[in-house]
């Protein structure tokens, strides 16, 4: 999950620094941008997965707690 938030911020600049040429549909830059979308949803949304992690820490914590 971090490494997929990690990419997409780097990715997002980089569109934004290469301006209109990161985003021709033929880029580099935007390939990975529309790439980036897979390692993100790939295993559940973000907000899913923030779910599941917290569900298991606080599981963690009962039985240690």
């Amino acid at each position: 999950m971090y490494a997929a938030e990690a990419c997409h911020q780097v990715l997002d600049k980089a569109v934004q620094i290469h301006g209109g040429a990161g985003y021709i549909w033929e880029s580099e830059i935007n390939r990975l941008y529309r790439s980036i979308k897979l390692l993100e949803i790939g295993a559940g949304t973000t907000e899913v997965r923030k779910m599941i992690i917290a569900g298991e820490l606080l599981k963690g914590m009962a039985r240690h707690g």
